[in-house]
């Protein structure tokens, strides 16, 4: 694959309230440009060509007249699994590079069918798996990687969202592909491999859904994610722990990490204060701050994204960690049957 320009021209499929709101503000902070856009629904796609600078004669209503032109460097993705994976596979036989938004197709036959393209013909594929980016996470991820915290023994954790966001999926398939799966990515990321799942699901009305899923992890290690589809958006609705050794560490609301230890008791020490290496420590995001940052992950990841189209060695989640999302999330569907 031949290098592409310093600013790298993308070619970017699918512009809905996703893509407008959370990818291409976030993309368009890197040194990219975009050259052109897809959509079917016209009003869309020229609100979002005026608003990135596309020219009308670049602004496309069928995917394969964008996957043919000459002047792309790379692909952005966001349309849906069925697309994303008959795109995906068109795109990668041309030899673009790929963002692909999660998930990456309808089922893990068809995620396995992509990666295996991609692997075969060696082009880049990112996986919309955000979460592993969020600062807090990845503060959490470094802290269970170090000598200190030893080999992880447990995860809990919960993921919540409301009937609303999946009132068209009475089958809870919207739910598991676009909601689900992102904890079926960042499970593994913290803990390890998988080795075996299983499932309780418990349907409190229609529409509203609980599901309990357990973890063995190649390790020794255990776990328990509660996912489902009955508490309001409203509210922070998503916490995980991990636990080592005297050590855990835990993320509340995707943007508070607290670090415990194993500290003495203080109540009877009248020297008692706060020790370093033995005390909580606890991180917040500064909000105040002017800086536009992006602590939900996106930037970050999107960075990547553009690193690894330019031949940039990244550890961006790829084609193979997409179909090893979808392989689990498609146990715990049957294990909770």
């Amino acid at each position: 694959m031949t290098a592409p320009p310093s600013t790298l021209r993308i070619g970017w499929i699918g512009c809905g309230t996703h893509a407008n709101e959370m990818l291409l503000p976030q993309l368009t902070r890197h040194d990219v440009e975009i050259v052109a856009l897809c959509e079917t629904d016209e009003a869309r796609l020229n609100t979002t060509g005026r608003r990135y600078g596309v020219a009308e004669s670049c602004r496309l209503r069928d995917w394969r007249d964008l996957l043919a032109r000459s002047d792309l460097d790379a692909i952005g993705l966001a349309v849906g699994p069925g697309l994303h994976h008959e795109i995906g596979l068109a795109a990668i036989a041309r030899g673009l590079p790929l963002f692909i938004e999660k998930p990456p197709a309808p089922t893990a036959k068809q995620a396995a069918e992509l990666a295996a393209a991609a692997a075969s013909r060696k082009v880049p594929v990112v996986l919309g798996f955000m979460k592993r980016y969020s600062t807090a996470n990845r503060i959490a991820v470094n802290v269970i990687g170090s000598t200190e915290f030893g080999e992880t023994a447990s995860f809990l954790g919960q993921y919540m969202t409301a009937p609303t966001y999946f009132a068209n999926n009475p089958d809870y398939s919207g739910f598991y592909l676009h909601h689900c799966v992102h904890y079926f990515d960042l499970v593994p990321h913290l803990m390890g491999q998988v080795a075996s799942v299983g499932a309780r699901r418990h349907e409190l009305a229609p529409g509203k859904l609980l599901l309990h899923v357990d973890f063995r992890f190649a390790n020794g290690g255990i776990g328990t994610l509660v996912m489902g589809t009955h508490q309001s958006r409203g509210t922070p609705m998503e916490w995980w722990q991990v636990m080592g050794d005297h050590a855990r560490v835990e993320v509340r609301n995707l943007h508070e990490v607290r670090y415990f230890r194993n500290p003495p008791f203080k109540v009877s020490k009248p020297e008692a204060s706060l020790i370093d290496g033995q005390d909580t420590l606890v991180w917040e995001p500064n909000f105040t701050a002017a800086a536009n940052e992006d602590h939900k992950g996106y930037h970050a990841l999107l960075g990547d994204f553009v690193r690894a189209a330019r031949g940039e060695p990244t550890a961006a989640p790829g084609a193979a960690d997409g179909a090893a999302a979808m392989a689990l999330l498609e146990q715990v569907i049957t294990a909770s049957e």
